[in-house]
């Protein structure tokens, strides 16, 4: 018989490709978005989950809106803490896994060097805080729970969520005809959607848990990225640095946030492609 998958958060970016993969790895699926089943109610979660009876609970819904969650940090809070505390009681109450994504902004960025899960964590936003709250919650209330953090993820779904990701907006910057400038200070590890997929199964597959970093495995500034992005599109517009004055928001980012994937290599999975890679393969996508 089928194990039977639940994802929520099936409308995102990453969302869509876990679907998508796990519906191809022979899993029976049943996709949910926020409009169908919201996490943050522990009741309507705990019946739907016992109606479907899942071996496996993906949870890639969040509330990312960083700048806002500084405005909103109790709604952050209710969604990224609040709501995996939810169904990390829900799993355990039918014995399912849990799988939990969490972000790179569980960290500060002073180290200056890729993070590892030893790391001490040190969120500077009321986002970051939130998501460090999940965590939390979801091995403290689940045995083996799946943490995953990640950091900067785009994917081909990314052209149909409402906020898009870094490589559309970049694109449709280019399209403009108008100079682009972007921040060269702030270094991540960006990450292809379909490649995390990939390894959020061979994890499962193999029955791991615990806490693993699963970035896209490249320290590269954003403005090096765009670069990259231009000429993965043969596109040439006018690129330039940005002075960090020109873009201050409301929320603090962490300057060096870019994760290692040592432990999740060590398991000897595949890497994650090359950043030059994926984006040969999303614009194929698109």
């Amino acid at each position: 018989m089928q194990k039977r998958v639940v994802v929520f958060g099936a409308a995102g970016q990453l969302g869509v490709e876990l679907v998508r993969v796990f519906s191809l790895r022979g899993y029976a699926v049943t996709a949910f978005n926020r409009a169908s089943v919201d996490i943050s109610d522990l009741p309507t979660l705990e019946s739907k989950l016992a109606e479907i009876d899942p071996a496996i609970v993906l949870n890639s819904a969040a509330y990312n809106m960083v700048d806002v969650a500084e405005r909103e940090p109790a709604v952050a809070y209710q969604a990224n803490a609040l709501g995996t505390r939810n169904l990390a009681i829900a799993c355990r109450q039918i014995d399912a896994q849990l799988v939990h994504f969490s972000t790179d902004y569980v960290f500060d960025g002073t180290l200056g060097r890729p993070y590892v899960e030893t790391d001490l964590p040190c969120p500077i936003g009321a986002y970051g805080v939130s998501k460090l709250s999940g965590e939390y919650f979801a091995r403290a209330y689940h045995d083996k729970a799946l943490v995953l953090r990640t950091c900067g993820v785009f994917g081909p779904g990314g052209r149909n969520t409402a906020r898009g990701n870094f490589v559309e907006t970049m694109l449709r910057l280019a399209l403009s005809g108008k100079p682009i400038q972007v921040v060269q200070e702030y270094i991540a590890s960006p990450t292809y959607s379909p490649a995390l997929a990939e390894t959020t199964a061979d994890l499962v597959g193999a029955g791991h848990f615990g806490l693993y970093h699963a970035g896209g495995g490249t320290p590269i500034s954003w403005y090096d990225f765009a670069a990259k992005i231009f000429a993965a599109a043969n596109l040439t517009p006018t690129l330039n640095v940005a002075r960090p004055e020109t873009y201050r928001t409301e929320a603090r980012r962490p300057k060096f946030s870019a994760l290692s994937n040592a432990r999740l290599e060590s398991l000897g999975l595949p890497p994650m492609p090359s950043l030059d890679a994926a984006l040969a393969d999303y614009m194929l996508r698109r």
